[in-house]
């Protein structure tokens, strides 16, 4: 069947079997066509698949979509593939699926297939054969391609092929021209140029092809066009292939202008006196022995420096990244590549931007180098920089150079050489991140990842040593965070200590507190390393500097993944425009880096290991203890408790105000004895923003608690007990039993060693929510009863009543029943003498689950009636959800199916609005037993479809059973044991 069936993506997704159009479905179930045709007859994995539709930020549910994708696509491609039969189009395994399509039969990789034989027919002069392949190439759009595709695969497809097809046209153009068809070329070359007025490889085939027909004077007034529009839009003057053609033009028989063209110089000093030879410098570096990795950098810059097609070079090439990526070496080993395409001279000089107890060289300096360089004499150096730069420019005008710019601190210190002619390249390594104008290109140069930092390993230490323990090997890579020189530290280390293994350097790099000293060598060495870069924030004359130099300080207290501009603001003590702009000089300084890409979410700031650690040098707080080679202009105890206890104080504001704005029912705790916060909150508009708040931040928030309930102050540690309690109905509805677990054992210990009864109180209650959930039953009620007893000591009846629910509910989780209602008798009975409405609604419905465990439903439905009255009244959903979960079961076991559909809908629908997961998951194994017992196997199994990997996500072990159960009865009636 597959090779009946075609997809098409130039212009709208569809797809064709035969002659026959097919629906592919939804614009995301066409999305998940158009990644898989884009590699016909490999496997895409699922989580790749999850990115091309999503992005960074993919929903929860993004991998049951999928599913639910494929299987649309399977219906619909296959429409008479029978029910039980595997798919032999869109195959799973691997982790994927792939669709089993011929390349030739999907347009965009058709199309992708004639143009590369266009190219290489070009190559050994097949103008004719070329030509063939291009019109076959362009017959095959009919439209925009992936036409209303949604998703970042589609985004960047569409940019690539619309790029493609403008090349496959200026190829198209070139092979008539090359047949001697030029007029043949004018009409398309005339409307893409109108299109794409500032593409120049269009221009000059407009331009050659206007001249090869005879039309001269046209010919001039479209290269003069487009010159005007290049320097209005771009600020650049065109380039030398565009200036060919129009010189070409000026040989032509006729009148010629009188000005040169533009972009083109004809000053006296860019020529040799009579009889002298020109001056060719030759300054590059040495190229770094060893030089491993960085392949695809390397082919990027060498592209712009020394363009293929013989072009002239970018004029600006900038290489930035964090300190120690390798920026110097990197662009030492491609200057010493390309620099036989500059014959005229390579110039270089350190502008010592980052270089410690040193000032950079201001641009005067730098200036009168390079025309020493040249041949001035040293009196004819002038003395203000404008005339200098002048000068510069006249010296390098017609010469073909490359100037190689290294450790520049900022673009002033560079700015006054950027002015140099057409036909030089100018090569810069910045720790900052310069933005030079239109016309330069910035290359950020990332950490290396494993197996090239393994290579540089390697080369120091030996192969043998190296590859013996990969584990070890990955473990040194992390702890040197990627970074070069910190990794020819750790590998000159092993080098000079034969004995040493991977996992005994490795041993000695685990404490952190050393591992910056252990990284040195000699006079290498990333402390010193990244103490330069903060030391010119720190004494800069800029007060942005200032405060972003104090911002790393702050930023390595709290032992979190990433922060928010939100959190930094509370960190500073200041507003949260300024914490960004501070975050953001960071990030141009290479200090930090920036992540997110949801819209929807502010942006974060993460710190890799090694920064992080420095940044904890600069205080001698509580985050940590100073080292002694730490960097001046540390923090004081005292100002790093006070902006620890800022941030903690944000984070539990925020997590309080999410948690009730997700569920306004559920009880928070507080009292006199809990530590009160007064800081401004992240805004949350609606519960499913607060939800999305919570899910980003848990991670941080539970490191964040973790790290303040181990502080020795006692109003840190009290601040982690809050922001514990702070997130307990996030964790609770998440069923996060391991978290619960942890964080509220921790928080009972502090309370206790507090001597705060109230934290005590609800922390043994938090505890013995998390061990009931996994079934640990015993010690949640030796928690439960330790905690009435605390209650009722404290002559807190509001608590007294919550504690005898919570024992109910665990007797009920034991199926304990006549246990159960013996409670929920009793805070019953309490909750009406105090007037409590939510705990008396609780009661309720923990006494018509019991009743219905012992086989009273009539009494069970009356108090589950009574119940659901009051959930409505007030609008609590998740009660309400509860409640018609329970009556739905009580259906179920009665043996009518069919009257439990509608309350088990309702169920789940609100059991998702409140984002109580094990309730969903509940509710998903009702829905599907009921079908099944209607005898509708199929209407039940996209229920148990959603609900087994959600039961593997949860962990339950009763519910994970009950799951896998239902799953393998759904499907025996359909006649498979695993899904098609």
């Amino acid at each position: 069947m597959a090779e009946h069936v075609r997809i098409r993506l130039l212009g709208p997704v569809a797809a064709l079997r035969g002659a026959a159009a097919v629906d592919p479905g939804s614009p995301r179930q066409r999305a998940v066509l158009a990644v898989l045709a884009s590699h016909p007859g490999q496997v895409v994995p699922i989580p790749r698949l999850v990115e091309s539709l999503w992005g960074e930020h993919p929903p929860r549910s993004a991998e049951q979509s999928v599913y639910t994708y494929v299987a649309g696509l399977r219906r619909a491609l296959e429409p008479s593939r029978k029910q039980h039969r595997h798919s032999e189009l869109l195959v799973g395994g691997g982790g994927g699926y792939r669709l089993e399509v011929e390349a030739r039969h999907v347009d965009a990789v058709a199309f992708a297939g004639h143009v590369e034989s266009a190219r290489l027919a070009m190559r050994r002069d097949g103008a004719a054969e070329a030509l063939t392949s291009l019109e076959e190439a362009l017959s095959l759009w009919h439209g925009d391609p992936l036409t209303g595709v949604p998703g970042p695969f589609a985004d960047a497809e569409r940019a690539r092929l619309a790029e493609l097809r403008l090349t496959a046209a200026e190829r198209h153009a070139e092979a008539l021209l090359g047949l001697g068809r030029p007029h043949d070329a004018l009409p398309p070359l005339r409307d893409l140029t109108r299109r794409h007025p500032i593409r120049e490889r269009l221009r000059e085939l407009l331009v050659l092809a206007l001249l090869r027909s005879g039309n001269r004077a046209e010919a001039l007034e479209v290269y003069n066009e487009g010159g005007r529009i290049l320097r209005e839009e771009l600020g650049v003057d065109p380039g030398a292939a565009l200036r060919a053609a129009y010189e070409l033009a000026l040989r032509e028989p006729g009148p010629a202008p009188a000005a040169p063209p533009p972009g083109r110089s004809r000053s006296p000093e860019a020529a040799p006196a009579a009889g002298r030879m020109p001056v060719v410098p030759r300054e590059l570096p040495r190229d770094l022995g060893g030089f491993v990795g960085r392949r695809l950098e390397i082919i990027r810059i060498q592209t712009h420096l020394a363009p293929w097609d013989g072009s002239a070079p970018s004029p600006l090439v900038v290489i930035s990244g964090p300190p120690g990526v390798g920026k110097s070496a990197l662009a030492a080993r491609v200057a010493a590549m390309v620099k036989d395409r500059f014959p005229d001279g390579q110039l270089y000089v350190n502008l010592r931007g980052a270089t410690t107890g040193m000032p950079g060289l201001e641009p005067l300096e730098v200036l009168g180098r390079f025309l020493r360089a040249l041949g001035a004499a040293g009196d004819a150096v002038p003395a203000d920089v404008d005339e200098a730069a002048a000068a510069w420019r006249s010296r390098m005008a017609g010469r073909r150079m490359l100037v190689l710019l290294d450790d520049a601190a900022g673009l002033p210190q560079i700015q006054p050489l950027l002015s140099a002619p057409r036909g030089t390249a100018i090569l810069v390594t910045s720790r900052e991140s310069l933005a030079a104008g239109d016309d330069s290109v910035r290359i950020h140069l990332p950490r290396m990842a494993g197996p090239e930092a393994a290579a540089v390993l390697s080369t120091l230490a030996g192969a043998q040593r190296i590859t013996a323990d990969p584990e070890q090997t990955a473990r040194l890579v992390r702890f040197c965070d990627g970074l070069p020189l910190a990794l020819r530290i750790a590998g000159a280390r092993l080098a000079d200590r034969p004995d040493w293994s991977v996992a005994a350097l490795n041993a000695r790099l685990g404490d952190e507190r050393r591992r910056l000293h252990e990284l040195e060598a000699g006079e290498l060495a990333v402390r010193s390393s990244l103490a330069a870069s903060w030391n010119a924030l720190a004494r800069s004359a800029r007060p942005l500097d200032r405060l972003a130099a104090r911002t790393l300080a702050l930023i390595g207290l709290p032992h979190v993944h990433d922060i928010t501009a939100e959190a930094a603001a509370a960190l500073l003590g200041t507003g949260v425009l300024e914490a960004e702009r501070a975050l953001e000089r960071l990030v141009d300084a290479h200090l930090l880096d920036q992540s997110g890409s949801d819209p929807a979410a502010p942006p974060r700031y993460q710190l890799h290991d090694l920064v992080r650690i420095f940044a904890a040098e600069l205080t001698c707080g509580p985050a940590g203890p100073a080292d002694t080679h730490a960097a001046p202009g540390r923090l004081s105890p005292g100002e790093a408790a006070a902006a620890l206890a800022r941030v903690l104080g944000h984070w539990i504001a925020s997590a309080r105000l999410a948690s009730t704005t997700m569920d306004p029912h559920r009880v928070q705790p507080d009292g006199p004895e809990l530590d009160p916060v007064d800081a401004t909150p992240h805004h949350v508009g609606d519960a499913d923003e607060a939800r999305d708040w919570l899910a980003r931040e848990e991670p941080n928030l539970v490191a964040a608690a973790t790290q303040a309930m181990a502080c020795p102050n006692e109003r840190l540690a009290r601040l982690g007990v809050a922001l514990v309690f702070s997130l307990q109905w996030y964790l609770h509805g998440a069923h996060d039993s391991a978290n619960l677990i942890a964080l509220n054992r921790e928080a009972l210990r502090v309370s206790r060693r507090l001597g705060d009864r109230l934290s005590t109180y609800h922390a043994l209650g938090h505890l013995a929510g998390g061990l009931s959930f996994q079934r640990r039953t015993a010690e949640a009620v030796e928690h439960l009863r330790a905690q009435l007893v605390l209650a009722r000591e404290l002559g807190d009846r509001f608590s007294e009543q919550r504690t005898l629910g919570n024992l109910a509910n665990t007797f009920l989780v034991r199926r304990a029943y006549r246990e159960c209602l013996s409670h929920a008798r009793a805070q019953l009975a309490l909750a009406r003498e105090i007037g409590s409405q939510v705990g008396e609604r609780y009661a309720l419905i923990m006494l018509g689950t019991a009743r219905h465990g012992l086989g009273r439903s009539a009494e069970a439905r009356q108090a589950l009636t009574e119940a659901l009255a009051s959930a409505r009244r007030v609008g609590d959903i998740s009660h309400e959800g509860l409640v018609q979960t329970v009556l739905g079961e009580i259906f179920l076991d009665e043996g009518e199916p069919a009257a439990a559909l509608e309350p088990l809908r309702q169920a789940l629908e609100l059991r998702r609005a409140s984002w109580f997961r094990i309730g969903q998951l509940r509710c998903l194994v009702r829905l599907s037993q009921a079908h099944r017992a209607l005898g509708a196997p199929r209407a039940a199994l996209p229920y148990v479809t959603e609900a087994l990997p959600l039961a593997v996500e949860l962990g339950n072990p009763e519910w994970l059973v009950i799951t896998e159960e239902e799953h393998a009865a759904v499907h025996a009636l359909l006649g498979a044991v695993t899904p098609p």
